[in-house]
């Protein structure tokens, strides 16, 4: 049995030949009968031959042409059934211009009945359309069989164009069983997809779930839909479904289309998010095509970030700057993998920030066109506890950065803040405020341009407080919440990166970025959600405890100071420029920056005060 079907998948194309030939043969035989109401015409009868011989050799050149004996049968769609309507189009024109020319020349053409022509043509379409679409059709028929009897109840949220994507590979496979789809669009309730009803709105997968015993939850929501994806996840939930996937959002935005192997678990960032910005990448990558590149803090969450997204512009030389050797070789090997090309034009480098002279020379050495800065201490309590290293590191060493990218001539310096340096009460908040005054009066004072980007709380950053919430999830463990009113903005690792990056190519030199985050969200609903997530119940599985407010925390961060105001907007949805309309002394701001460098030498109340003394 095996050879036998294997000799049939080597002769694929000589037996559908064949068989479609013998479709042909019968469709116009048919249209004979149909012309003439079930009987055939005894005139026509020693010609039949010569009028099927001319159609079966103009139907198979064309259906050759169209290569329709080179596609897998299984997988037969609507842009096959197009070129199967084309060809036999082609070959019936073509045979009705042949029977025109040679009416009264030809023997055997003369009388041929025209009609026949029309009616062979569709006989044709719709014998050889089912001849192709047969094996697809037996296919589905039996997994929907087989997942009827043992794939998981399953609903589909979103009746869209993501929807429609995953429910057509989702039939094909036996795990899981299809029960319906659920859509807030109300004029989709009772349509079909695929055979499959909108059986309601995300409201209803309670009710729904009790019918069909539904045990799996699909969403197909766009990304920005953060409000939908939230609200059938906590539907979900509250119906007893444990088994809850979502389609990714960085395979849509590349491909626009997703399948059955794009399907993962909902993240904490599906939950938390707003509409992501919608960035036009052209400009970025007009500013850093062809360009020299430095990132300092490569090796950390941010930093890293930014030199994938860099990689993907092409620049001419990719610095990567860290003091970190672990981290940095550990970002080596992972874009040896993920991107072998960058190996031609990226380089690792070994220094620390604080080092001047050090610094000195890498730029001159390497000269970048374009600088990013991550590099930074930004942990609120450990900074409370080593303020004279915040300050060595978030403000000197931006300081130094800054000075070489001047004398090396780079065009354009970007530091990363944070919503922490608006009316700072930490250290680290504001030895970052201290970081962007630096860039300010440099900005003011030379060719290069310095800007700022500032954003809250980055969902899986080193510092920030998901991943502990996670690993406290993990152990078992009581999630420890400071404050039951403690709000946070957030956003995601690869848009913070993109912002920076769109910051580098529209500034002008002396603005502060911004990013529209939304509203802020409770971390005490953080961490209920994380908890949810990983299949449990808030104070019952796992406690929450609250520990109290740690020195320099904010209740509540801002992202716009009483001295800045929005002027404008760039290019990019969601993303604003600010400035300071104080009056700015940039000379006083870099003799304090200088007489910092001696921080180290006085004791953690002298150096908290010459800090509060920088930034009034």
């Amino acid at each position: 049995m095996q050879t036998f079907l294997g000799f049939l998948r080597e002769k694929k194309i000589i037996i559908f030949g064949i068989a479609d030939a013998l479709l042909i043969v019968i469709g116009l035989f048919l249209s004979f009968l149909a012309r003439f109401d079930g009987s055939f015409p005894s005139e026509y009868i020693p010609w039949f031959p010569y009028y099927a011989l001319i159609l079966v050799v103009l139907n198979i050149a064309f259906l050759w042409r169209a290569r329709l004996y080179a596609f897998t049968w299984g997988f037969v769609g609507f842009s096959e059934f197009v070129k199967l309507i084309k060809a036999t189009t082609y070959a019936h024109a073509l045979f009705a211009i042949f029977v025109f020319i040679y009416w009264d020349r030809l023997v055997f053409l003369s009388g041929f009945p025209r009609s026949v022509i029309v009616i062979s043509y569709l006989f044709d379409i719709i014998f050889l359309g089912t001849l192709r679409i047969s094996k697809r059709f037996i296919l589905e028929f039996i997994s929907s069989r087989a997942a009827m009897k043992r794939g998981a109840a399953t609903i589909i949220v979103g009746a869209g164009t993501e929807g429609e994507q995953i429910l057509r590979f989702m039939k094909r496979d036996a795990s899981f069983k299809i029960v319906g789809i659920v859509d807030n669009d109300a004029r989709k309730k009772k349509s079909q997809i695929h055979g499959v009803t909108v059986l309601g709105a995300i409201r209803d997968i309670p009710a729904i779930t009790e019918k069909f015993s539904v045990t799996r939850a699909i969403i197909a929501i766009p990304a920005g839909d953060t409000d939908l994806i939230r609200d059938a996840v906590t539907h979900s939930r509250d119906a007893g479904i444990t088994d809850i996937k979502i389609i990714p959002t960085a395979h849509e935005l590349l491909t626009g289309k997703v399948t059955i192997a794009d399907i993962r678990d909902v993240r904490i960032e599906d939950l938390l998010g707003r509409a992501p910005a919608k960035i036009d990448t052209h400009e970025i990558s007009d500013f850093i095509r062809g360009k020299t590149v430095l990132v300092t803090g490569a090796a950390g969450s941010i930093g890293s970030e930014i030199v994938r997204q860099c990689i993907a512009f092409e620049p001419k030389k990719l610095y990567l700057l860290d003091f970190n050797e672990s981290g940095l070789f550990d970002l080596e090997q992972e874009l040896a993998i993920a991107a072998p090309q960058s190996k031609k034009f990226t380089q690792s480098v070994i220094a620390n920030i604080t080092h001047k002279e050090k610094i000195d020379k890498i730029f001159l050495d390497m000269r970048p066109n374009v600088v990013f800065h991550a590099a930074a201490y930004k942990h609120v309590p450990l900074m409370e506890d080593h303020p004279e290293e915040a300050i060595l590191t978030n403000v000197i060493g931006t300081m130094n950065l800054g000075n070489a990218s001047i004398a090396a001539g780079t065009e354009k310096f970007v530091i990363i803040s944070t919503d922490k340096a608006i009316r700072p009460l930490s250290v680290m908040g504001k030895s970052k405020r201290a970081a962007e005054l630096v860039g300010k009066a440099l900005n003011e004072k030379n060719g290069t341009k310095f800007v700022a980007v500032r954003f809250g709380n980055v969902i899986g950053s080193r510092g920030s407080v998901i991943p502990l919430f996670q690993e406290q999830i993990r152990k078992r463990s009581p999630i420890t919440v400071t404050h039951p009113d403690m709000t946070r903005y957030f956003m995601t690792i690869p848009e913070a990166a993109l912002l920076v990056m769109e910051a580098g190519a529209v500034g002008n030199g002396g603005e502060v970025f911004m990013l529209d985050m939304g509203q802020p969200v409770k971390i005490l609903d953080v961490a209920r959600t994380l908890i949810r997530l990983a299949g449990l119940t808030p104070d019952v599985d796992i406690p929450i405890v609250f520990t109290g407010v740690r020195p320099g925390e904010k209740i509540e961060e801002i992202v716009f100071s009483e001295e800045e105001k929005r002027v404008g907007t760039t290019q990019w949805d969601k993303i604003f420029v600010t400035k300071n309309e104080s009056t700015f002394d940039a000379e006083r701001v870099l003799t304090l920056t200088e007489a910092l460098r001696h921080i180290i030498e006085k004791n953690h109340e002298e150096t908290r005060k010459d800090l509060d003394e920088f930034i009034a």
